[in-house]
């Protein structure tokens, strides 16, 4: 063991690097110094000086192009190549026909500092450096960069030119911008390391760049020499700072820039990447650096001006630089190289040291055993859910509120809120206005001038701006036109509504608006990508908090590092499965079991949604409206909840009633409609009837007593149009005379108790609902309009939905031939509550699976959703308790509850605390506190026949709960 390390250090001290600085040491050191020793004692001068090369190729490059490198690899023996644009399967297969041919292994380099695709097409954009900058927690940049390690490493390469560690000075940079972590140079060095250990963590080599630093200018060296006119001290203090942080930590290499430092080159327009006092002195004497030496490109014009060809490469290896990348002219490069080695210009020890660095760093990434890059399922590797999961958590956190006057985010008290959306900039916006769309009613509002514009926005009271820029790349244009920073002046101005401005741009936008003043919140999302626009707009209204701090000065109103820190309001956000610990692939099976449903005829169409700590994870459509539907389902279209109208309806109410004692659970029926004294009812206690143990009767048929003869509604009760005293709205063309709401609740006081045992019945929410609209003289539907649906969103859900919304939103219930003698759409099928008008305190209710969702959620919740209390946890304990389970009633008070025996609601494998319920329709909705689960299901399977019980036989709505808990992970 002492030999070993021995003959290892012995080869370091050789090489000039002492061993526990050296960032590129294999773990097998010894076994990394016999391989290099014998590759440099094998290889000619020339083979030694072809090392010190990196030619760039393009896959998007034409046959005939990308040939050309081949006769340089065999001809030069490079060490390396560098691939800039194209596809990842063309640059795969290139990458195995260069290796086949090289001598040696060949270094395989790309820029890849947001990913693949900042040069490839087909490859996953992670979020850009100024992105990442605004977060806080730095444990995510290491999640990116390791993401960002694997994809190159699957692709083949080696060395990703990353991270770029400028710290941004100049908003008007025009190269680096959007490419750096900021302008606070702890920030810069602190997430510039994070990404540098994950790349390192997926064996991929790091390069920190532009050395010394290219973030205070306004030039592009790629097309001439920027000047970087600062003090040594100030180099010192900020821009040399980050590298040094890395440098310390292990960085593989350092990315020489072209750049005039005066303060560190005496020499007058000598480049940075030509300058031995920068690489030589600077970089590695006075900062210890050991690592490889990269050239920026040697074709970019900061550098070839005013010299001959072969010059610059000979110049930059006599600075210090290891490797010289993109040479401009290999032939002559190469013949004054040889030549300078063969006057004693370059001596070997300067030669060695640079090439075994090389062979160092192609063992250290595996090339001592290369195998090929599998062409075989490249895309699927490149693009997968662990990079969507890594994307959401960075961009989640990324976001930044600048301002918040008045508390306006995360928005608060819907029911008071009136939205417009308009749209500034030239790119999408579609997936912000959709997800906005999830939590309010956004309407968008377009105007040709800015007079026709605050027109149509002074019906609103809350304008919110978003300004959409090109995502595709961190150099497309970011600025405001004139006109639009004219028309949010004017929007903002406007005294009949407040207004936010969100950004999917760079920060630096922000700048040229000349004052915030009027505007009431700022919300900056970096990037237009569908996730920042999906995230951004679950921000605004609370579903997520508000972590993110600016990277750097957008404006003189907000310097770099402001930050409005918000909590969450509890409101539901979306996600990825994975984000909450459950599986994709395992709620495939959901898919799967909702389709044998359709295909079994179980029903025409579904919508399920599951939800988990939060987060809607699932929320699909399924099948059709009807059988003879060309449309498809949707999330959006309406379903008839039928019974579960009782616990999303009239049961919150009445919990509400409790906590204000209006109500207890021990009043008898007799004390809520004193008609009922001299009735059996009149001790049945609200307990007792709302957990069905009341002795009550399941249900009772009204609508029988109103048919004529030929089994038809009798024109003694109906006309086909509304007139005097019938006024009661049953079907489209069908009244029902207002006398026969005293005959309904006659006839239940008629009723005979029932056999001591559990017996499900609708008939307690018919005297809930008279109870309630008595004692605050207002319907029913009004008043669980205005207490729950509108403050907590649920702006898709409404009794006698066709009030509100087109009927083609609404799916058909049944074709009814027995009663109405229509297709039911539209109106409530439960006929009870169609003689009530559509509003009965047992069903009526229409809903979609989002809006059930936040219902449930509330309870799930504990009364608390959307930064409003409902109700008090106190009062969804009370009620979501089984009182009778001793009698064998699983039921709690008004919520259905796990069965007690082997059969019941439930797949068995929920926890005793879960509650929901279920509906005659084909509806099903559950909520599991310990699990923090959600799941609702919505059907029509009375379409076209009530008598189609297929799904009820076949437990399919548990049968999907027991999927959804298998797909648990975590």
């Amino acid at each position: 063991m002492r030999f070993s390390l021995t003959v290892s250090l012995l080869f370091l001290i050789v090489l000039g690097i002492e061993a526990q600085e050296s960032p590129l040491m294999a773990e097998d050191s010894l076994a990394q110094s016999s391989w290099v020793n014998e590759r440099y004692s094998a290889m000619t001068l020339e083979e030694k000086i072809g090392q010190l090369f990196m030619i760039s190729v393009a896959s998007s490059q034409d046959k005939g192009s990308t040939d050309k490198l081949k006769d340089l690899i065999k001809e030069h023996g490079i060490g390396g190549i560098i691939f800039s644009t194209g596809g990842p399967q063309r640059q795969a297969k290139l990458t195995n026909e260069y290796q086949a041919i090289s001598k040696l292994p060949l270094l395989v380099g790309m820029d890849a500092e947001w990913g693949l695709s900042m040069r490839l097409d087909s490859t996953y954009a992670f979020p850009w450096n100024m992105t990442l900058g605004a977060i806080k927690d730095s444990t995510i940049l290491e999640k990116v960069g390791y993401r960002i390690g694997l994809h190159t490493k699957r692709l083949g390469v080696h060395i990703n030119f990353a991270p770029d560690i400028d710290v941004n000075i100049d908003p008007q940079n025009p190269i680096i911008g959007n490419r750096s972590f900021g302008e606070d140079r702890d920030n810069v060095a602190q997430k510039g390391i994070m990404f540098m250990k994950g790349m390192h963590r997926a064996g991929i080599l790091s390069s920190g760049k532009h050395f010394p630093g290219h973030g205070d200018t306004a030039t592009d060296s790629h097309h001439a020499l920027p000047v970087i006119n600062v003090t040594r001290q100030r180099l010192d203090s900020v821009e040399l700072y980050p590298f040094q942080k890395l440098i310390d930590e292990g960085l593989s290499s350092v990315m020489v820039a072209h750049l005039n430092v005066p303060a560190l080159e005496i020499k007058e327009d000598l480049p940075s990447s030509l300058s031995e006092q920068i690489i030589s002195g600077l970089l590695k004497e006075e900062m210890g650096f050991d690592g490889l030496v990269f050239t920026d490109a040697l074709n970019m014009r900061g550098v070839t001006d005013k010299r001959e060809e072969g010059d610059v490469e000979l110049a930059a290896f006599l600075a210090g630089n290891d490797i010289l990348l993109m040479p401009g002219n290999i032939n002559k490069a190469k013949e004054k190289l040889l030549a300078a080695y063969e006057r004693g210009r370059i001596t070997e020890k300067r030669l060695s040291a640079s090439v075994k660095k090389i062979l160092m760093a192609k063992y250290k990434v595996g090339l001592s055993d290369y195998k090929p890059v599998q062409v075989q399922n490249l895309y699927k590797d490149l693009n997968s859910l662990k990079d969507d999961l890594v994307y959401d958590e960075a961009i989640e956190n990324a976001i930044t509120v600048i301002k918040n006057n008045f508390q306006l985010m995360g928005i608060k008290k819907l029911e008071n809120k009136k939205i417009a959306y308009v749209k500034f900039g030239d790119a999408n916006s579609n997936s912000f206005v959709e997800e906005l769309n999830k939590y309010a009613k956004v309407t968008q509002v377009n105007g040709k001038d800015i007079v026709t514009l605050k027109r149509e926005l002074s019906d609103y009271n809350l304008v919110i701006i978003g300004y959409h820029k090109n995502n595709s790349s961190p150099w497309k244009p970011y600025k405001f036109s004139k006109n639009e920073l004219l028309w949010l002046s004017e929007i903002a101005k406007q005294r009949t509504s407040n207004t936010i401005l969100s950004v999917f741009a760079k920060p630096y936008a922000l700048m040229d608006v000349a004052s915030f003043k009027s505007i009431d919140g700022v919300v900056v999302a970096y990037q237009n990508s569908d996730q920042a626009q999906r995230k951004t707009a679950q921000l605004i209204f609370g579903a997520i908090p508000a972590k993110g701090v600016l990277p750097v000065t957008a404006h003189p109103d907000f310097p770099v590092n402001t930050s409005v820190q918000l909590e969450s309001l509890k409101r539901l956000g979306y996600s990825l499965p994975e984000s909450v610990g459950m599986s994709s692939t395992k709620l495939a099976e959901v898919d799967r079991l909702v389709n044998d449903g359709l295909d079994s005829l179980m029903y025409p169409g579904a919508q399920v949604l599951i939800a988990r700590k939060g987060k809607v994870i699932y929320n699909e459509g399924f099948g059709k409206p009807t059988y003879k539907s060309t449309e498809k389902i949707t999330p959006d279209h309406i379903y008839d909840l039928a019974s579960i109208t009782k616990i999303l309806a009239t049961l919150p109410l009445v919990m509400k009633m409790e906590e204000k004692g209006d109500i207890t659970l021990n009043n008898t029926f007799q004390e809520l409609v004193p008609e009922y004294s001299d009735t059996e009812l009149k001790n049945v206690t609200v307990l007792k009837a709302l957990s069905h143990y009341g002795r009550l009767p399941a249900w009772i048929a009204f609508y029988v007593s109103t048919l004529d003869k030929d089994r038809k509604p009798s024109k003694d009760f109906y006309r086909n149009e509304p007139s005097e005293g019938f006024s009661f709205k049953v079907s489209d063309n069908l009244y029902l005379t207002d006398a026969y709401q005293d005959s309904i609740y006659n006839r239940i006081g008629r009723q005979r108790l029932k056999s001591n045992r559990y017996r499900y019945s609708d008939v307690a929410y018919f005297v809930m609902k008279k109870y309630i609209e008595e004692t605050y003289r207002t319907p029913l539907d009004k008043l669980a309009n205005d207490f729950l649906y509108k403050p907590i969103g649920a702006f898709n859900t409404s009794f006698n939905p066709l009030d509100k919304f087109p009927r083609n939103k609404v799916v058909p219930s049944e074709v009814d031939k027995y009663f109405r003698y229509e297709i039911v759409h539209g109106y409530v099928h439960d006929m009870g509550a169609a003689m009530q008008g559509g509003v009965g305190g047992h069903a009526g209710l229409f809903s979609n699976a989002n809006d059930v969702a936040k219902i449930m959620q509330m309870y799930l919740q504990d009364g608390f959703y959307g930064g409003t209390r409902f109700l008090d946890s106190r009062t969804v304990k009370k009620f979501n308790t089984c009182y009778f389970c001793d009698k064998d009633v699983r039921r709690g008070v008004g919520f259905d509850k796990p069965q007690l025996k082997e059969k019941g609601p439930t797949c068995g494998c929920v926890s005793r605390k879960s509650f929901g319920h279920s509906g005659f329709t084909g509806t099903y909705t559950w909520a599991d506190p310990e699990e923090e689960i959600v799941y609702v299901f919505l059907s029509n399977r009375t379409y076209p026949t009530a008598s189609n019980t297929l799904l009820v036989k076949s437990g399919l709505r548990t049968r999907i709960q027991r999927a959804i808990y298998d797909a648990i992970i975590d």
